[in-house]
């Protein structure tokens, strides 16, 4: 189908873009990659009558190593998320994620911010940022404001974004170096959302785990931080006891949709597959 109409609005700032939004009120809606919102247009499940194109804001792209921490733009896309050594040295699990995200074609427009901004349970890196505990930077015409991931979710498609709000970075602290992580993903086909996937980093020391972060990507309303299984690993070697309690944990706080990628139960003991796979991988990349 073809979208309805709209005006087209392409500001130089993040400045400029918080004035348009708003001015323009509750009928205007931020383009980044466009990859979420102009299927949604196409389908006139959503109708804006404004568009605010971001990608030509320089200040929203590129990524920054601040100390222990790194900040990325809301404009890096997929491909230089994947192109960054930097990110592949310090953060590895970030490049593995964003390389199980859709396809090139798609890669080299999607951007992290549009990713982790839309709201949609079947995105891979929001999982990803409440393992990470990544904060969110907010800009809007009355000033800036910072959000945590793991209370920015609210709801299939809602967030604590508001009318006006500009979401321009993303900011978290590298784990610790040594650490292991892995995403493991299954999905009906190459590009397709998860079935069910699982985020996890683990840091060890003299055997043990030291801690753990895990979270859950399309198996409920949100992403899903899975705190229980956080808990059953930390203080063990990572055993296949401390692995099955863990998988456990994290299948028990799932309530996914039955829909074409299978039944609820299904998806539930698959996300139990994702989580052990994932630790499984972890762990002998911990140093």
């Amino acid at each position: 189908m073809i979208p309805g109409a709209f005006d087209y609005h392409r500001p130089a700032s993040i400045g400029d873009a918080c004035r348009l939004l708003a001015d323009l009120g509750d009928e205007a809606r931020v383009v980044a990659g466009g990859h979420s919102l102009i299927p949604m247009m196409k389908l006139r499940m959503a109708m804006p009558e404004h568009l605010v194109d971001l990608r030509d804001i320089g200040e929203l792209k590129g990524i920054c190593f601040d100390g222990n921490q790194v900040v990325i733009g809301a404009m890096t896309t997929q491909a230089d998320v994947i192109a960054s050594p930097e990110l592949a040295e310090k953060c590895p699990i970030l490049r593995e994620t964003a390389l199980q995200i859709a396809d090139p074609q798609i890669r080299n427009l999607g951007t992290l911010g549009g990713n982790v901004a839309n709201g949609d349970p079947g995105n891979d890196m929001p999982a990803l940022m409440l393992a990470l505990n990544a904060t969110y930077e907010i800009h809007n015409a009355g000033g800036q404001r910072t959000i945590a991931a793991r209370d920015f979710y609210e709801a299939a498609f809602f967030t604590a974004l508001q009318d006006g709000d500009v979401l321009s970075a993303i900011r978290f602290d590298l784990p610790a170096p040594g650490h292991g992580a892995s995403y493991h993903k299954q999905k009906r086909k190459i590009g397709d959302y998860a079935t069910a996937a699982a985020a996890v980093i683990l840091e060890m020391a003299g055997g043990t785990c030291s801690r753990a972060s895990i979270a859950l990507t399309n198996v409920g309303d949100t992403p899903l931080h899975a705190e229980a299984a956080e808990a059953a690993l930390a203080g063990t070697p990572v055993d296949d006891a401390a692995i099955a309690a863990a998988r456990a944990a994290a299948t028990s706080i799932t309530a996914p949709a039955s829909d074409g990628r299978g039944p609820a139960e299904f998806r539930t003991f698959v996300t139990g597959v994702m989580v052990e796979r994932a630790i499984r991988d972890a762990r002998p990349r911990a140093a």
